[in-house]
């Protein structure tokens, strides 16, 4: 059985299964609705049902109180139809923005490299056609024993849509990836479902490009700047990228090659805690200290793209603003996990 959804003010009609939640049926029509976390535990995702009737799913009462039950909103990642509904949700529409439809992969392991110390590059080679995707979308993997799937960004060049390459920090006491991490093998199958997200470059913009990442999340920007630079783009493009040490400073030979080929591109790498064995040179302190010395705590003119811990992100969010770069000039990431969902967001923003 299936049932008819007509999502409002688009006017899009699409199809869901029975058991399917709005979200999933949404996205596999190439519908885009805005969501985080997936598991009803952030309320971004939220919509008014018009018409219709809804099972509201396992959603917590923080992120849908009493009184919007009672005027008829839901989680789109929750929620399931009873019947033909009519939703209504903020979807603000960019130019810049692909609407992919999702699908699902059987992805076969081809290769994993110790990247840092902490984090893997896993490689999966994607049955079929292989996936189209956005540079600065991401993945979710399926675990095996886990109930619910992990996200990773998507690390390479959307032209080699054949195999994606994730990077993957070791989370302590993370069941997820201590899998990928110490029990995962090459010619090993995961179930990769993708491609998600609303992180991407706008390339119609003209300004500069500044990226500022933090770990693991150099993986988007890696996949962005890839791309770009691919594409023979000619803006000034900045990569501003720190980790603790130079053993966790992965694909550095890459970004001073580029950065070597390609007049347009500069690459500022920062250690906060460099040791003596590091023999390290160039900036040492945190990512958002290095973007202000390098653009002398002037960013206006600038698009910046942040990926990477929260309280970088936040670091970089105050030295931006206070360097005169407004809100709608910055984009960010928004991986929740059940913990990131019940705290407080920056008071910065409103947006992001």
């Amino acid at each position: 059985m299936s049932y008819q959804i007509t999502v409002e003010p688009v006017g899009q009609n699409l199809e869901a299964n029975e058991g399917q939640t709005l979200l999933d049926a949404c996205l596999r029509a190439g519908v885009w609705l805005p969501h985080a976390c997936g598991h009803g535990l952030c309320g971004t995702c939220k919509v008014q049902v018009v018409d219709g009737e809804i099972d509201l799913g396992p959603v917590s009462p923080f992120a849908l109180m009493d009184f919007e039950r009672e005027e008829r909103k839901c989680l789109a990642c929750c929620a399931v139809p009873l019947s033909d509904v009519v939703i209504e949700a903020e979807i603000d529409e960019d130019p810049d923005a692909r609407h992919i439809p999702i699908a699902d992969f059987n992805a076969t392991v081809t290769r994993i490299v110790d990247l840092t110390p902490t984090i893997k590059g896993i490689h999966l080679a994607l049955d079929g056609e292989g996936m189209s995707f956005q540079a600065g979308q991401y993945v979710n993997v399926h675990i095996p024993g886990e109930t619910h799937p992990r996200a990773f960004s998507l690390a390479q060049s959307p032209q080699n849509a054949g195999e994606i390459e994730l990077n993957v920090r070791r989370v302590p006491g993370g069941a997820g990836t201590a899998y990928l991490h110490e029990k995962l093998n090459t010619g090993d199958t995961l179930r990769v479902t993708g491609p998600y997200g609303r992180f991407f470059v706008r390339k119609s913009d003209p300004r500069p490009l500044l990226f500022m990442a933090g770990g693991s999340g150099l993986s988007s920007p890696k996949s962005m700047i890839l791309d770009l630079l691919e594409q023979g783009e000619t803006r000034q493009i900045t990569l501003v990228y720190g980790a603790r040490n130079r053993a966790e400073l992965y694909y550095d030979a890459l970004f001073r090659e580029l950065a070597e080929l390609h007049p347009n591109f500069e690459y500022l790498p920062a250690l906060s805690e460099p040791t003596e064995a590091c023999a390290w040179a160039g900036f040492k302190g945190f990512v958002h200290e290095a973007a202000a010395e390098r653009f002398g705590g002037d960013f206006r003119g600038q698009r910046a793209y942040l990926c990477g811990p929260p309280p970088m992100i936040e670091a970089c969010i105050r030295t931006l603003m206070q360097g005169r770069l407004f809100e709608r000039d910055i984009f960010t990431e928004k991986f929740l996990s059940g913990a990131d969902a019940g705290a407080t967001r920056s008071p910065l923003f409103k947006a992001l």
